[in-house]
């Protein structure tokens, strides 16, 4: 039994997302810039986008340790897809926090938002996110070759998706 339970995102949840998102060990796996502005965080958590979903993993004090973002690609011919974000407080990997919200991010793509793509990027050299990924039917589609600055030099990056076959359950 997990000691960490879901729920959707609330903006009080930006400082421990912040905290986590500043942490080198988690931005330098993520394609986003370091040391996220805790404003921006809290704007990104009250915005009201039609499809969005953000989940977290929170601990026994009510704390997020983690998140996943099942976020709409936007384009009208692209509405049975999303992309996926997750993170994990690094001083908890090995945990299966990631396990727990991506099975909760799965459970509503399929479920609830009818989603039959679900794709995402990780770093060529992030090896632990990947085995996630596949245990979770992810599959590589293509890798991006010098796709990503981080640490001032270019990295590859794989792009994945997950298929959800029409009837699937």
């Amino acid at each position: 039994m997990s000691d960490y339970r879901i729920r959707h995102a609330e903006p009080s949840d930006a400082e421990a997302l912040n905290a986590m998102f500043s942490d080198p060990a988690v931005f330098g796996a993520m394609l986003g810039l370091p040391w996220p502005s805790l404003s921006r965080r809290r704007e990104w958590l009250q915005k009201n986008e039609h499809g969005r979903v953000v989940l977290v993993a929170v601990d026994g004090d009510g704390r997020a340790r983690g998140w996943a973002g099942l976020i709409p690609l936007g384009r009208e011919r692209l509405l049975r897809a999303a992309e996926l974000g997750i993170g994990v407080d690094a001083g908890l990997h090995g945990q299966g926090i990631g396990s727990l919200l991506m099975a909760a991010a799965l459970e509503q793509a399929d479920d609830w938002l009818g989603l039959r793509r679900i794709e995402l990027t990780v770093f060529a050299a992030n090896a632990r996110a990947q085995r996630l990924y596949r245990k979770f039917g992810f599959v590589e589609e293509a890798r991006m070759r010098a796709y990503a600055l981080r640490d001032g030099a270019y990295h590859d990056v794989l792009a994945m998706a997950r298929l959800r076959e029409e009837g699937a359950r």
